[in-house]
This record gives structure tokens, C-alpha cells and sequence, in this order.
């Protein structure tokens, strides 16, 4: 029989928490991506610890349940964890599971991100209504991201946009029903989703530069908790590369409405980092790219900004 007793580390661990935990909950947010997302964190969980009861806690989040109205006009990227940081505050969770490219710049102390995953594909792709291997440009792409828009139109400028909301079903529903001539997903969440089979094309992180962030899945906790179960699961490269992104965004002020992007790799002893960020009152798009050491993540992202900040 499988020996279950806690590690000397995990006793430790209980030790200063005061109690061995038995049961945990993560916070997800409904859509069936979060929720294979979710289950990705759980399964590491529970391999390793068999002995804990792990379940999720599922809800619909205030920008889940807006959808006729972009993110910019009803409050931003913090409408999609507003519902999961309370179940935390109020402990009826223990952890929340997001995409780290939904996830506020600015976070409640009591709340931080305790671990990063090792990142999914971080490109944007282009797909198209089933059946059709062209963009019928006589209709709009659906797109309501400042950030693809922009990029998209450089490669494609006959195209027009209308808003697209929802998660990645109803989007490709809208789609494949004849309202919109394409869409723009990222590559991570169709591949967990089993859905890489709709991608008719990825843009290279040069034609279309991610969001900051993007492809990486955040797991968020309480500061006053011990998050023993999780050791292991966080990838260092990824926290780099997302403190790096974050950083970049942070200093410039950035929220949803703001046209920005960031995508970092470390690459030997150092991390390369290339970002885009429009500024609209002076209608001039800066590009650029900035390497620095892995030990100053986020000071290679906050030159970078204050690069553009000053041209």
C-alpha cells in the first residue's frame, strides 16, 4: 500500500499554518476553458498529494456576464476576477486559477500570484468560419482587442472590425453563424480547448505581438497561506518572462483600453523582451525591444516603457 504520510517539509508547512489542510478549493471561472485550465492545476495537486480532497468552486464572473459592451466601457480586465478574489478573501476558496493575460496589473497585497505555469504556445491566430480558407473581407473581423486591431490592420489594412464577446465557444458560434468574415484567438487556449484543428493561421510573435502574459496560467492565493501543495509547479522561466511583460504594462499606465503589448524569452542569462504600445494622444505607435539580465525581470520591462515614455 502507497505511503501517504506528510513530508517532513509538509508537516513543517502545516506547522506554521497551524493546521494540516485535508480539503482544498480553487476558484474557476465557468467557461469551459477556465475550468480545463483549473482542472490542469488540480491534477498537479492531487498526483502529488493524494491524500488532499481538491475541488472546484466554479462561478460566473461580472465580465462573463456583460457581453454586449467592451471590456473598456464596463471597467476593464478586473471584472473577470472581481467574484474569485472575494471567495478568497472570504476563504469559501483557497487558490484561483486565471490567464495570466486577464489578470489585473495592480493586485490586492493579501492576494499575490504564487505560481506561474510553464507557458502554452504564446501566439495569436487567425480562424475563419468552417468551411472557408479566406478572409471574405466584405464582412467585419470579429475582434475586441485594441491590441490585435492594431497589429492585424498593419498585416490586412482593408479590414474592419466589429466587437466579438464571450468565451472561445461562443465566439466560434458567431463566427461559423455568417455575422463575422474571421476572428483572432490565442493559439494556448484553442490547443487546451482540443480545438487547434479551427487554426487557419499563426501569426508569428513578430507580426503580432502577444499580450503581456499571454499563454501563462496564474495560480493566486492568500498572502497569510502556506502554498506547500504547489511546489514544483511553477515555472522560473515563465515568472521571468511574466514579470518582465507585467512590468512593462504597469508602467505605462496600462489597463484593458490601452493599446499595448509585451512578449519576453530568456534566452542563456539574459531576458529579450519585445513590447508595442500605442500612444493614442499623440497618435504615434512606438515598437521596440530591450534585453537585460534574469536577474532584473521587471527592470528590463520598466526601462522598455520609459523608452517609448520619453520618445
Amino acid at each position: 500500500m502507497k505511503d501517504r504520510r506528510h513530508t517532513e517539509k509538509e508537516r513543517m508547512y502545516a506547522a506554521l499554518e497551524g493546521y494540516m489542510k485535508e480539503k482544498l478549493i480553487i476558484g474557476s471561472r465557468e467557461s469551459r476553458l477556465a475550468v480545463i485550465q483549473t482542472e490542469m492545476v488540480r491534477s498537479y495537486i492531487s498526483s502529488r498529494h493524494p491524500e488532499l480532497q481538491v475541488e472546484i468552486l466554479t462561478m460566473k464572473t461580472t465580465g462573463d456576464k456583460i457581453l454586449n459592451q467592451s471590456l473598456e466601457k464596463i471597467g476593464g480586465k478586473g471584472l473577470f476576477v472581481r467574484e474569485l478574489d472575494a471567495a478568497l478573501l472570504e476563504k469559501r476558496s483557497d487558490l484561483s486559477v486565471h490567464s495570466l493575460k486577464d489578470v489585473p496589473m495592480e493586485l490586492p497585497k493579501e492576494l499575490p500570484l504564487v505560481a506561474f505555469s510553464k507557458r502554452e504556445d504564446p501566439r495569436d491566430v487567425l480562424v475563419l468560419p468552417e468551411g472557408k480558407s479566406e478572409i471574405d473581407f466584405s464582412k467585419p473581423v470579429g475582434c475586441s482587442s485594441k491590441r490585435r486591431m492594431l497589429q492585424f490592420q498593419e498585416l490586412y489594412p482593408q479590414a474592419v472590425f466589429k466587437t466579438i464577446r464571450g468565451n472561445v465557444q461562443t465566439r466560434l458560434r458567431k463566427l461559423d453563424s455568417g455575422e463575422y468574415s474571421a476572428t483572432i484567438l490565442a493559439a494556448a487556449g484553442l490547443k487546451r480547448l482540443g480545438l487547434e484543428h479551427r487554426i487557419s493561421r499563426y501569426f508569428t510573435t513578430d507580426e503580432m505581438i502577444p499580450a503581456a502574459g499571454q499563454a501563462i496560467l496564474a495560480v493566486q492565493g492568500r498572502a497569510d497561506d502556506s502554498c506547500w501543495f504547489l511546489d514544483g509547479y511553477s515555472d522560473k522561466e515563465s515568472e521571468l518572462c511574466a514579470l518582465a511583460e507585467r512590468a512593462f504594462v504597469r508602467r505605462l499606465g496600462g489597463n484593458c483600453s490601452t493599446p499595448a503589448a509585451a512578449y519576453a524569452q530568456v534566452i542563456g542569462e539574459k531576458i529579450v523582451m519585445k513590447a508595442l504600445y500605442l500612444d493614442e494622444q499623440a497618435d504615434r505607435l512606438h515598437r521596440g525591444e530591450l534585453e537585460g539580465s534574469i536577474r532584473e525581470p521587471e527592470e528590463i520591462g520598466r526601462k522598455l516603457a520609459e523608452q517609448f515614455l520619453g520618445d
